[in-house]
């Protein structure tokens, strides 16, 4: 019966093989410990930066390896005020957060619930106009829309809204400013009050009611 061979320990390949895997382990230790120190938030306007970097659970500087860019993003995806996020890294310690925000554009008081820019509604308090009386559904639904259009400064600056039409126009309402000005708008004319505050600056700060569903004029209050 013949002796089985024994078989040699290559020395050499032995240690190469043992410097490979200390390299990949180091190298893996190496990564893990890289830390994310910068984060760069755009797009945001209901949330501001360091409450965006909370909500991404980037607060204090984790390893960027274990916090890859679809991790991020799916934690930021959940809140019901952020429509859309891009996540991209340009480097292992900086992440930059493109946000697209689901806004709050006013709180309905017949359904007493504040109603988001993809038209749902939520129980929550924001800083927005109230929309004071009852708009038939189909002019709500493009009250709705022009509104989402708007620079949202101006929303903000917006008191109330109330459903006003007279007999030229069934889709007239009058605005309530938080200065203590009314205007009077129209569907069709709704964006001019992008330009509020250029247009209020020609009348010295004076109080009264701007008519922008006709015309540009200004009612000085007596």
């Amino acid at each position: 019966m013949a002796k089985k061979k024994k078989r040699k320990l290559n020395k050499k390949k032995f240690l190469k093989f043992i410097i490979i895997i200390t390299i990949i382990l180091l190298s893996i230790s190496f990564l893990t410990d890289i830390k994310i120190n910068n984060v760069i938030v755009k797009g945001n306007i209901l949330y501001n930066d360091y409450e965006i970097i909370k909500k991404a659970k980037l607060e204090d500087y984790p390893s960027s390896l274990k916090n890859s860019s679809s991790k991020i993003k799916k934690r930021l995806i959940k809140s019901p005020y952020i429509k859309k996020v891009n996540v991209y890294k340009k480097n292992l310690k900086e992440v930059v957060i493109e946000i697209e925000e689901n806004l709050p554009l006013f709180y309905y008081l017949p359904s007493k619930k504040t109603v988001l820019t993809d038209r749902k509604e939520t129980k929550d308090n924001f800083p927005v106009p109230t929309v004071i009386n009852y708009v038939p559904d189909k002019i709500y639904e493009s009250l709705l829309n022009k509104i989402s259009k708007l620079n949202y400064n101006i929303v903000k600056r917006i008191s109330e809204i109330k459903y006003d039409p007279n007999e030229v126009d069934d889709e007239r309402f009058l605005l309530t400013m938080n200065d203590g000005n009314y205007v009077y708008l129209t569907l069709e004319r709704f964006n001019k009050i992008d330009k509020y505050l250029e247009i209020i600056k020609q009348f010295d700060n004076k109080k009264g009611t701007l008519y922008l569903d006709s015309g540009e004029y200004f009612e000085v209050k007596s």
